[in-house]
């Protein structure tokens, strides 16, 4: 069955699931933008008695497509902790920004780093590694360049998570997206449905309520109706409920 969700932000993901009609949650566990190692929850028994669908978020600083080795090797460890923690509270999946090279550095590079990555280690969590919104040295984020990491990792047990804020400011075009996706990846594990404040073709990650933004509301539901997985909200809380149940009737209409 295919879960409808949210990005839990605050303390208690359980009530927020409750409050916004969520299946399934996305949580991080730790500060998003440090590099320290997750802590255990106290409230993990909580999460796994009530049968909700967790995903983790990996922190925003991984990034193992790197070339700087004080960023890529503290990245691969990241993504180990993560992963170990993940699989405490029975996650799906852990999903982890495509990432990027330095300026003038080979793309080819950053995507033999990320098979490093998974030749090296195993994670008792999948990674979903998610496509990206802007950057001319970003990994994940045109086809061509999606193929150039596929073509590196994809005999791993690596899964993709298609984001389509970042898709659509790419310049991807959300209705045939999916396909071309599978097509180079085989599988698209979750969706991050997110509107975006800015017109497409941008390279501008910022999010917005299906109600306030730029793509069409029934062009995201396109998005995860094809891609039959399961889908997360990550807007703004205060329009977390509507944009699930917009999706949750969209799917069943």
């Amino acid at each position: 069955m295919v879960l409808i969700g949210a990005h839990a932000r605050g303390d208690d993901p359980v009530a927020i699931a409750a409050e916004v009609g969520a299946d399934c949650v996305q949580v991080f566990l730790a500060d998003p933008q440090s590099w320290k190692k997750p802590v255990p929850r106290p409230d993990a028994d909580a999460i796994l008695a009530s049968g909700l669908g967790v995903y983790v978020h990996a922190p925003y600083l991984v990034n193992v497509a790197s070339t700087n080795n004080r960023i890529r090797i503290p990245s691969r460890n990241m993504i180990a902790q993560h992963s170990a923690a993940a699989a405490g509270l029975g996650a799906r999946g852990l999903v982890v920004h495509g990432g990027h090279v330095g300026e003038g550095d080979d793309v080819a590079v950053g995507a033999d780093n990320w098979r490093k990555t998974f030749e090296r280690a195993t994670f008792p969590v999948r990674v979903l590694v998610e496509n990206t919104a802007g950057g001319d040295n970003a990994c994940a984020r045109t086809l061509d360049r999606i193929a150039l990491l596929w073509d590196a990792i994809g005999q791993y047990d690596v899964g993709f998570c298609l984001d389509t804020c970042h898709a659509w400011a790419s310049g991807l075009d959300l209705e045939n997206v999916v396909d071309q996706v599978r097509a180079i990846t085989g599988r698209i594990d979750l969706v991050h449905a997110n509107s975006s404040r800015d017109e497409a073709g941008s390279s501008r990650d910022r999010h917005a309520s299906f109600a306030d933004g730029t793509i069409p509301p029934e062009l995201l539901a396109h998005v995860v109706r094809e891609a039959g997985c399961d889908a997360l909200v990550e807007t703004p809380a205060e329009g977390q409920a509507a944009d699930i149940a917009y999706l949750r009737a969209a799917l069943t209409s």
